[in-house]
């Protein structure tokens, strides 16, 4: 991990060997990849992440800090319990264009759809250069807190909010416990508290 934070420190070493060794007269050895724009920023971002006990993120490819899973598990509200994992994967024009992020599971929310899209408006139209990834994880937890039927991408889901909210609350335990609703079955989202384990989805 300590990798990630001293990208820029190896690449100016590499760059003052090879101005060195170019100024000797001797050949310079094969260039280091050069650290991208992105990168920095995402290495900036990550470095000032305040992330709570609820929250971590790994990374699959400790070289690659452009693609990293978040895994939320909340301790409140109706998703209390459950262990969701979201892929997020940058591209070389951040911070102009959002995070793609993804989640792992399927899952009943009004603002996630089966298929694990993300409906929060700051990685759509709302995403502007100033936000940072803290800004994105934050925004990820707030939708476990207080789902958004208002601007959803699983209607029904939306629509049993609005509607029928005790309805909405014995549907997100159900389906986190791996039954069905609506004829749709869901991944077992739950942690057992008491061995902390988590378990997988797709």
């Amino acid at each position: 991990m300590l990798k990630i934070w001293s990208m820029k420190k190896e690449q100016q070493k590499a760059e003052n060997a090879e101005g060195a060794a170019a100024g000797a007269g001797g050949a310079a050895g094969p260039r280091k990849k050069k650290v991208t724009a992105a990168q920095l920023r995402v290495q900036k971002d990550l470095s000032e992440l305040s992330l709570g006990s609820t929250m971590r993120i790994d990374f699959p490819d400790p070289d690659d800090i452009l693609n990293f899973i978040l895994t939320i598990e909340p301790d409140e509200g109706m998703y209390r319990d459950g262990h969701f994992t979201f892929k997020f994967h940058i591209n070389a024009n951040f911070p102009h264009d959002p995070p793609k992020v993804e989640c792992q599971q399927k899952i009943y929310h009004p603002n996630i759809d089966l298929e694990g899209k993300v409906c929060l408006n700051i990685l759509r139209e709302d995403w502007k250069p100033v936000l940072n990834l803290n800004a994105v994880i934050v925004g990820l937890q707030f939708l476990f807190l207080e789902p958004n039927a208002s601007d959803p991408l699983n209607k029904e889901a939306a629509e049993d909010l609005r509607g029928h909210r005790d309805m909405f609350k014995r549907n997100v335990r159900t389906a986190m416990a791996g039954g069905a609703v609506r004829n749709e079955r869901f991944d077992k989202v739950l942690v057992n508290r008491n061995d902390g384990a988590g378990s997988s989805g797709r």
